[in-house]
């Protein structure tokens, strides 16, 4: 690279403070998750029986994340390499360092999760404040080390291949609406985005298997043990329960880690690839940066959020104090929005765009919540049906699941339209009317909608810090439950397990709300690529016509993808979980003394199952989403070799945005529709149409055991779906165009 262009490139960025932000905040974020990680590991974990179960949780989890990713070790580094060879050498490390990252990622999530929970259960002996504080830093720790190396990752490999790898270009080859440093940051960008998609593949697998993994473990001791043995839950009797507790971690914690890391590191780039156009237009560094500087603000603001939660007295309801702390995080997010967008990119209408998403992100968890709280209509109803049994308890929870994709849908195209009229706006205030074009008023447009997409992520640390606790609480119920503590402990413990099970149903619903976007983000980033390469317009390229039989076929595949997916996820769990029943019975039958309490259960034969189960099961479902649009478009691009219709960009397009659709209104349903049956099932276990052992009951676990795949593993793994196939395209783009 000339030093000429290095150094006219470096003194942009000294010119903008708020860039500074980006380094400061990531090594900040770092330095407070290992304070509370300290902090939190100081603390006593309790009576020899609590330490003996935690033990068990701690050492199951820890091997089977061991296990799954030396097998995501091993499908990586094979794509790394095929990447590098096929593509270009400089994406296949970007690919594996995004891979590693999101492993990591989960990975610390997990670790500290398994060492929190008994310490949350030994803090509930003595008040629910301490407990609370205990379990919500253990689950922030993951939110803030998710987000901050996110952040340092994207920043880091950017600015490695920024000035180190990428050569300067000629300033004959630079495509038209590009100076020479704009469009070497959009080679950089280029190089980048396999970055992404390592997260997103990785992030697949985390969920995928940790998915499996947990509800295999969750029905067998649901149905063995609550329906036909007649135990309580987290009865230490149930010789599935060590794993049903193992399994709320390496789903909720190392899945969700992963989820989260991957939608921001993607969301990132895409943004990026959009500021490159607009730096093209204007000359303006900043609009590239700008998606790294708000992440960078938006993680300062959920760490005061976090430090904040605090309970006013044992009284107050633990959810107060989250909301409270999640409010904060918020507002503090959108007045960095504001200063941000006005000194970076001089257009008040961007602060509009960021305030969008937060309310979007407000508006998707209070839906979420209406739809799979115990207090609302959708989740009695279903109570009510399990009066009739386990057919009537299915069709009410099956109808609420599909009623619960209006609203978000609704909330989600209102925001995108508005975000992107107001980007649309904002190109007059930048550019000045009289320079104004069709296609950059356009791509202003798709910046609203990706500055939307930074606002709902804004808060992710802390959404990620009260996902995380949901597992960790659950855990410190189960632990306090099989350890026989006092009523009074375990009625605070529930009192938080109550609230972590509404935290879990929430994020998942903040989850599938922002893969949305940054879906559309990246689709939006897909065709800026090609349009680059074929250097035209991103006006003129950004066409699906889908009255083209080829490109229809391939929309249709799209569709089908998501269904078979959602297929394979769901049939994984039912092959494992009925294993695992099949071993409870036969523990119980070989052992009677187990139900007397004369006897031990075997623990470690049922975490073999569901981690043989999962890692078994996770491998088709995870390669599939990477070999079908990439097989799509190669197919299209032979069949139709014609440079002017570019058949096979449009078909690639096609597939992206149906599967898209498709995949977000079949994650609302499966999130949405499981969470209500499992707060069905809790609501009649409080005493409502019979209470517990009662033929509702029953029906209600029969129910909920039905929901437990949809909304544990299925839902949450399409939500990494539609990202990932994004980012494929991105990566592969370039094989679909005919030149």
């Amino acid at each position: 690279m000339g030093p000429n262009l290095r150094e006219v490139l470096i003194m942009a960025i000294e010119l903008d403070a708020w860039v500074y932000l980006i380094p400061i905040a990531g090594v900040i974020g770092l330095l407070v998750a290992g304070l509370l990680t300290r902090h939190i590991f100081k603390k006593d974990t309790g009576t020899p029986e609590m330490k003996f179960i935690g033990d068990a949780i701690r050492e199951g989890a820890m091997a089977y994340l061991a296990r799954q990713y030396k097998t995501i070790a091993i499908i990586s580094v094979i794509l790394g390499i095929v990447i590098a060879i096929g593509i270009r050498f400089e994406v296949g490390i970007a690919f594996l360092l995004g891979a590693f990252f999101s492993a990591l990622s989960g990975y610390i999530g997990m670790y500290v999760s398994v060492n929190s929970n008994i310490r949350t259960a030994s803090g509930a002996r003595r008040t629910l404040n301490e407990a609370l504080q205990t379990s919500f830093r253990g689950g922030a720790v993951s939110g803030i080390a998710v987000v901050a190396l996110s952040l340092l990752g994207v920043a880091g490999i950017f600015f490695l291949y920024l000035f180190f790898v990428v050569s300067a270009p000629n300033a004959a080859d630079v495509p038209n609406g590009y100076t020479v440093e704009s469009w070497h940051v959009v080679e950089t960008l280029n190089l980048a985005v396999g970055y992404a998609f390592g997260a997103s593949f990785a992030a697949l697998f985390a969920q995928l298997g940790g998915g499996i993994y947990t509800k295999a473990a969750d029905v067998g001791a649901d149905l063995v043990g609550k329906v036909e043995a007649g135990i309580p839950e987290d009865d230490p009797r149930n010789p599935a329960v060590i794993a049903d507790l193992v399994g709320d971690n390496v789903g909720d914690c190392a899945g969700r880690g992963a989820d989260l890391f991957e939608s921001t590191a993607a969301e990132n780039i895409g943004a990026m690839i959009l500021g490159a156009a607009i730096f093209g237009l204007t000359g303006n560094i900043d609009w590239v940066f700008f998606p790294l500087v708000v992440r960078a603000f938006g993680l300062l603001a959920s760490l005061v959020g976090i430090v904040l939660v605090k309970l006013r007295n044992e009284d107050e309801e633990p959810m107060a104090a989250l909301n409270r702390g999640y409010y904060i995080s918020a507002i503090l997010g959108a007045i960095g929005f504001y200063f941000i967008s006005q000194e970076m990119l001089g257009a008040w209408q961007f602060f509009f765009c960021g305030v969008i998403g937060i309310v979007l992100s407000i508006a998707i968890v209070f839906i979420t919540q209406y739809y799979t709280a115990g207090e609302y209509r959708p989740v009695r109803e279903i109570a009510k049906a399990s009066e009739t049994g386990p057919a009537t308890n299915i069709i009410t929870g099956f109808s609420i699941g599909l009623e619960t994709t209006a609203m978000p849908i609704i909330a989600i195209a209102v925001s995108l339209l508005l975000s992107y009229f107001l980007g649309q706006d904002a190109a007059t205030t930048v550019m000045g009317a009289e320079n104004v074009t069709a296609n950059s008023q356009f791509i202003f447009g798709l910046f609203g909608t990706a500055v939307a997409t930074m606002g709902m992520l804004a808060t992710a640390a802390f959404v990620l810090a009260m996902d995380t606790f949901g597992p960790i609480t659950d855990n410190a119920g189960g632990i306090c439950e099989m350890s026989k503590q006092p009523e009074d402990i375990r009625r605070r413990t529930d009192r938080l397990d109550a609230v972590g099970n509404t935290t879990k149903a929430l994020t998942k619903g903040y989850a599938m709300g922002s893969a949305a976007l940054a879906a559309y983000l990246l689709f939006a980033a897909y065709f800026q690529e090609v349009a680059v390469k074929l250097n035209l317009p991103l006006l003129e390229v950004f066409r699906v016509d889908i009255a083209q039989p080829p490109v229809f076929i391939a929309a249709l595949i799209g569709a089908m993808l998501v269904f078979f997916f959602t297929s394979l996820a769901i049939r994984a769990v039912g092959k494992a979980a009925y294993d695992m029943i099949n071993e409870v019975r036969r523990q119980f039958k070989e052992k009677p003394g187990i139900l007397a309490g004369t006897d031990k259960p075997d623990y470690a034969q049922c975490v073999d199952i569901s981690t043989k189960g999962a890692l078994k099961a996770m491998v088709l479902p995870g390669i599939l989403p990477v070999v079908v649009p990439i097989a799509v478009g190669l197919i299209w691009r032979f069949a139709y070799p014609n440079a002017t219709d570019q058949i096979a960009v449009q078909a690639v397009g096609a597939f992206l945005m149906v599967a898209t659709i498709a995949g977000i209104l079949m994650a609302t349903v499966l999130n949405n529709g499981g969470g209500a049956w499992d707060n069905a099932k809790k609501y009649v276990e409080t005493g409502h149409h019979g209470g517990k052992k009662s033929p509702a009951h029953a029906a209600a676990v029969v129910g909920d055991t039905v929901g437990d795949p949809f909304k544990d593993t299925a839902g949450p793994s399409l939500h990494v779906l539609v990202k990932l196939l994004s980012t494929i395209t991105l990566v592969f783009a370039g094989l679909f165009i005919i030149m």
